[in-house]
């Protein structure tokens, strides 16, 4: 699903702004907030009716936005975030036949896994990145660790998302399988909604910083 440079990106970056956007008008200046801060992937749920013309206007206007889709549950969604030209798609579940779709038309896709079992189906599908969800409600770090065990020697990456925040975030990304956290404590619904710009600049800067030095960067 030509998910190496996606991957890179994703890993780049080390977070995953997970935003749920319910005005368009939000859209781009919520982008241009999360880049001053240092976060240039994110993650536009499709929770809302304006989602897809939010991802829209941000494919459009904040081309340095690497945006994607997320909560697609549809083979219709896969199609649509396509025609946007979105950088990726993710899902809270595995649905062999969204998987399948966005593999046809090209669109990278990472499904939602939680036992072995979810692992094991998006192998076969051709899965390589894979939605770790939701991550501390079912077990935390300790339980992705001993699931991805038997896994190792495939190389399989995760993104972590559910219950995480800046406190346990060193935690996650010191594994070498783990390739970004997923995190709306970045910008939640309420900031979004009020246009609280500073306050998720200053969130997302806080989360970059806290990458770097866990990767030990200047």
């Amino acid at each position: 699903m030509m998910m190496e440079p996606v991957l890179e990106r994703i890993e780049r970056c080390g977070l995953v702004a997970v935003l749920t956007v319910d005005d368009v008008a939000k859209a781009v200046p919520l982008a241009k907030a999360l880049l001053a801060g240092g976060i240039d992937v994110m993650e536009l749920t499709l929770r809302t009716e304006a989602a897809l013309e939010a991802l829209a206007a941000i494919k459009k206007d904040v081309p340095d936005m690497f945006a994607g889709a997320g909560t697609v549950l549809t083979v219709d969604q896969v199609e649509a975030v396509k025609r946007l030209d979105a950088d990726f798609a993710v899902a809270p579940g595995l649905n062999p036949a969204v998987v399948s779709h966005a593999g046809k038309i090209g669109l990278p896709f990472a499904p939602g896994i939680c036992t072995p079992s979810d692992i094991e189906r998006a192998v076969e599908l051709g899965c390589r990145l894979l939605k770790f969800f939701p991550a501390e409600p079912i077990g935390g770090l300790k339980y992705l660790k001993s699931m991805a065990a038997p896994y190792a020697h495939l190389g399989l990456k995760y993104i972590p998302l559910g219950g995480l925040n800046t406190k346990i975030l060193g935690d996650y990304l010191s594994c070498n399988f783990v390739a970004a956290v997923g995190g709306s404590w970045i910008a939640s619904r309420e900031a979004i909604q009020s246009g609280d710009w500073d306050a998720i600049t200053n969130n997302a800067a806080q989360a970059a910083e806290q990458i770097r030095q866990i990767r030990n960067e200047k």
